[in-house]
């Protein structure tokens, strides 16, 4: 593997301290209770990941992957595997490009929180949504594939597959804003004004144009897996903040390159970079293009939904950083990302002003 294709690809460590567990216990449930499992069993950890510590199970027949609730004091609701495990199985139902949810353990004597296990799909990661290492062609197909996946996804009938209480009906931005309020507010570090705003006009700002669809809550470039060889979508990763809501929210989030800040956070900016020359549609192209697969009209009032996008990245970033404080992060560069909440929230507050705040 050349070096500069490592980047892109999901690669394991050791076991982290912090995130250790007696795997032969793992091994002894999981030949009770998964079809096909054969030892010995290895285990590896996914590094990268910011909330939900990711294990590699590899057999000499099969490779599997496990997703485990963090260990320590959490915040309620977040780091949510059980539903994760239960949006993937449904999809399975209906073909989605999601890997096979396998089981789903809620007996915490296992490996000490609850967890999941699904199939291991072989694919590239691209951290840097610029994908630098492909041709123009191949950066077009592969953009096309992510944003025909998103379409697909929120054209699911969700209550056919039985997930008509996944969500609760209606109100999905003013609950999401709710909640990461007071997600943010609990988890807060200090007073950052950009953000009180955004707390303050969020909520009377809504559009008038409530739906609701399956969403995956955080459809950004490396939570999709890239085929190993072709330029298309293998699967999509990562449910954990899966709902039903509004599809306008993941459409905005998934853009976020093209409208976020340029920051030292792990996540590219195009803000100084015509993407067009490198075969990566504008964003009026990219939204186009996403509402004609969805069949709905032109989007209005876009500055809102990028502040609200932006507003969630920010409370995120500071979710993160409280868990720092707490002892319970998982992420390496997660003291990193509390630099860039401030230049976050203050970009938040631009488009606030574009779409009327005063």
């Amino acid at each position: 593997m050349a070096d500069s294709e490592k980047k892109y690809l999901g690669e394991t460590i050791e076991v982290k301290e912090q995130h250790r567990f007696d795997q032969k216990r793992l091994a002894a449930y999981l030949s009770d209770t998964l079809d096909g499992f054969e030892g010995p069993l290895e285990v590896k950890q996914f590094e990268g990941g910011q909330s939900c510590p990711t294990y590699m199970l590899v057999t000499p027949k099969k490779k599997y992957v496990m997703r485990r609730k963090p260990p320590g004091q959490l915040l309620k609701s977040a780091h949510a595997v059980d539903r994760e495990y239960r949006v993937m199985s449904a999809l399975n139902k209906v073909n989605y490009k999601v890997p096979t949810a396998h089981l789903m353990c809620e007996d915490e004597s296992v490996v000490g929180t609850i967890f999941f296990v699904m199939n291991f799909i072989e694919g590239r990661v691209f951290w840097d949504p610029l994908m630098p290492d492909l041709t123009n062609e191949e950066r077009t197909l592969v953009y096309d594939s992510i944003n025909e996946t998103l379409a697909e996804l929120h054209k699911v009938d969700y209550k056919a597959i039985g997930l008509e209480d996944f969500g609760r009906p209606g109100n999905y931005f003013a609950r999401q804003i709710a909640r990461w309020t007071k997600q943010y507010q609990l988890s807060e570090t200090e007073q950052i004004d950009s953000m009180n705003k955004l707390i303050d006009w969020l909520p009377g700002a809504i559009p008038d144009n409530d739906e609701t669809c399956l969403l995956h809550g955080d459809y950004s470039f490396h939570n999709v897996l890239v085929h190993k060889t072709e330029p298309k979508v293998a699967a999509v990763l990562d449910w954990e903040l899966s709902t039903t809501g509004h599809p306008l929210g993941d459409l905005t989030y998934n853009t976020m390159s093209w409208y976020r800040p340029a920051l030292d956070d792990g996540r590219a900016s195009f803000a100084n970079t015509d993407v067009t020359t490198l075969g990566i549609p504008s964003f009026e192209d990219y939204v186009n293009k996403y509402c004609e697969r969805a069949g709905r009209k032109p989007i209005e009032n876009l500055s809102f939904y990028r502040a609200y996008n932006l507003f969630r990245t920010a409370a995120i970033y500071q979710g993160i950083l409280g868990r720092v404080r707490d002892g319970t992060a998982a992420a390496a560069n997660a003291l990193e990302l509390a630099e860039s909440i401030r230049p976050i929230a203050a970009a938040a507050w631009a488009e606030a002003e574009k779409a009327g705040a005063a």
